[in-house]
């Protein structure tokens, strides 16, 4: 799995626990559980998908895990986290129950969405509103950190707690995900030669993006290509 530099929340519907992999050399792994947060992250990871007969999975926005977990993205950041220790046993298998109860895949999404909504009635909002701006600012108009720390008029020392606290990373990785997003999304038309990729996407050059994609995804570009299923473009397929 590459990062998409958000958190998320993942609940499997029976079937063996989750069990993730720190990266292709970790061979033990960790066992999670089926109800789990993964935290924001830099760099790929691997996930165990055989014998899974489904999940649910939602993607949270910056700031949403102090409202939903009542904790801040930047506790849950780098690593995976049983929902358990977050919410409770009770709560946590209570919900599960729910969703094995569920007719079919919409069922059960507009569970967890109901769920969610209750859980976050009463709570304000957790992202400054500066923070919020920068967010949805184009990629291509926050070439720099310095732009994002010159834009929200704060210190630099402030405003990298601030971001990293909502989001669980640093201004600079972030920046990093957004142009290989940018990347992997442009690249899925193989006519495009990597340079274009590159150029495109707010690389140096092709040298820079293949090191970003060796350092986030755990493979050069053409393996990317090679292996990928355009529909799924974050999960690349690893042999164990």
């Amino acid at each position: 799995m590459t990062p998409t530099g958000s958190t998320h929340l993942v609940l499997r519907i029976g079937g063996p626990p989750i069990r993730v992999y720190d990266d292709v050399a970790d061979l033990r792994g960790h066992r999670l559980g089926h109800a789990v947060v993964g935290g924001a992250r830099a760099a790929y990871h691997v996930r165990e998908v055989s014998g899974s007969p489904g999940s649910v999975g939602v993607v949270l926005r910056p700031g949403a895990s102090e409202v939903l977990l009542g904790v801040p993205e930047s506790a849950l950041a780098g690593h995976h986290t049983a929902l358990e220790l977050l919410l409770g046993e009770c709560v946590v298998d209570a919900m599960l129950g729910r969703l094995h109860a569920c007719v079919g895949a919409e069922q059960r999404m507009a569970l967890v969405e109901q769920w969610l909504v209750i859980r976050s009635l009463g709570r304000g909002p957790a992202l400054h509103p500066m923070l919020a701006a920068a967010l949805s600012t184009p990629a291509h108009r926050l070439e720099r950190v310095r732009c994002m720390v010159e834009a929200s008029g704060m210190s630099h020392r402030h405003w990298i707690a601030l971001f990293r606290h909502s989001t669980g990373l640093l201004p600079r990785e972030w920046l990093r995900l957004r142009r290989f997003a940018h990347a992997i999304e442009y690249a899925s038309q193989p006519s495009r030669g990597w340079a274009e990729v590159a150029a495109a996407s707010g690389f140096a050059d092709q040298a820079h993006l293949a090191n970003t994609f060796r350092t986030v995804a755990g493979v050069s570009p053409s393996e990317w290509r090679r292996s990928v299923d355009p529909a799924a473009p974050n999960h690349v397929p690893v042999r164990r």
